[in-house]
């Protein structure tokens, strides 16, 4: 595994585009096994773009990656066998089953793996396919049939991205009209509908409560551009507002940006917006705030661990709270190595005393959005900051080292 080496102390200028959102283009590589050629836009290069490739290539489609640019063929696709050494890489394979039991009416799966962020049961996925008429066996793997699947009404216990996702590829082939209530609001939900519908799906509702679903018998070939990715966006704020200075980002898409952007301007720094671009100046000692992470239009979960990070150097007290995931919390003890006052009421909740400077470390990414918080941390750290395990970091960020490098950061990736 490599790591991350950063030199703290250098102010950020400039400007960098923000590329393909990690979290709208694997759901949509995984609804190409749905249709038949599938040419797909301004995909990050990426560990989990890379491995959700391999799944493709597995189950017999042909795959070329030219650029940023996905050609998936899945007419041949001949299995329904999600390969184990693969699923065990990332979570987000399970996503794989709703196409696949939409397309075939059978599935078999390993438990997704993916980062360590305590239990994270698949049971809202399973009890969807159940309502539209699937039969699950559950023992050392998951095996999932259906003789045709028939549209019904889905009640999420809660708004979950995945299994909002998961529902919507089974029931896009389906029979009849499928409902999805409670269904999560996120815009990778949004790309994932309009996708869908540009292969000649018939997907409304997505952004809010109930996405309806009237089911089609075939999809067509599509053409498609994933939309930027907001959390890279943020973590990048982030990093403008440890380090200090001046960023501007562009091929953003501003509401997406806003729930992260309204904490920055709560803790005092300055955010300016224009079309398709956000600056962030930040030119003095941020004030601490409380975080609370929900679902969208709540501040993201994704963004936690970059924004404690930055709390930790803030002027003053900040809490904590991110009730989506059960131990989304590793970055906190490897903040306190380096200086952080950190204090864990709980694995969900903890509480943020501001210290004047964060020193450097060696420290360890245990999952990707931690990892990525203690990069920004050692930007603004006196000294060197080491980062081991940067693979974890690399699942989701095609380049941090290189994009904060042309915004005057002193980091490498080695």
């Amino acid at each position: 595994m490599g790591e991350y080496r950063v030199m703290g102390g250098r102010r950020l200028s400039g400007e960098t585009a923000i590329g393909g959102s990690k979290n709208a283009v694997l759901p949509i590589l995984a609804a190409a096994v749905l249709g038949k050629k599938s040419v797909i836009h301004n995909c990050p290069k990426i560990s989990d773009t890379y491995n959700t490739l391999e799944i493709l290539s597995a189950l017999g489609c042909d795959v070329l990656f030219d650029g940023n640019t996905i050609v998936v063929d899945a007419c041949n696709i001949n299995g329904c066998l999600l390969p184990e050494n693969l699923v065990a890489k990332m979570r987000s394979s399970i996503i794989f089953a709703g196409g696949l039991l939409g397309r075939f009416g059978k599935v078999s799966a390993n438990y997704p793996g993916g980062c360590l962020l305590g239990e994270r049961p698949i049971d809202m996925h399973l009890d969807a396919f159940r309502c539209l008429g699937a039969d699950i066996s559950e023992e050392e793997d998951i095996r999932i049939t259906a003789n045709r699947l028939t549209g019904g009404k889905i009640k999420l216990k809660m708004p979950s991205v995945g299994a909002t996702q998961n529902a919507m590829l089974a029931a896009v082939l389906a029979k009849g009209v499928t409902t999805i209530e409670n269904a999560a609001k996120e815009p990778e939900i949004i790309d994932l509908q309009s996708f869908l519908n540009a292969a000649g799906a018939d997907v409304g509702g997505a952004g809010g409560n109930i996405i309806t679903i009237n089911g089609v018998k075939k999809l067509d070939n599509v053409e498609f551009t994933i939309m930027p990715d907001r959390i890279i966006t943020g973590t990048y704020l982030a990093a403008a507002a440890i380090a200090g200075g001046k960023v501007r980002l562009s091929n953003i898409v501003p509401e997406h940006v806003r729930p992260i952007t309204a904490k920055f301007t709560q803790a005092g720094l300055g955010v300016a917006w224009e079309r398709n671009a956000v600056i962030i100046a930040a030119n003095r000692r941020p004030m601490g705030i409380d975080i609370v992470a929900g679902p969208h239009p709540g501040f993201p979960t994704d963004m936690q661990p970059q924004l404690t990070a930055l709390l930790a150097t803030a002027k003053g007290e900040s809490t904590v709270s991110d009730d989506i995931f059960e131990c989304r919390d590793k970055h906190v003890a490897e903040l306190c190595l380096m200086g952080a006052d950190i204090t864990n009421i709980n694995s969900r909740n903890f509480h943020v005393k501001g210290v004047g400077k964060l020193h450097g470390a060696t420290v360890k990414a245990h999952d990707l959005r931690g990892g990525a918080a203690l990069v920004l941390a050692g930007l603004g750290a006196e000294g060197t900051t080491i980062v081991k395990d940067s693979v974890h970091v690399e699942r989701g960020y095609e380049s941090i080292h290189r994009d904060l490098q042309a915004l005057g950061a002193d980091v490498e990736l080695i």
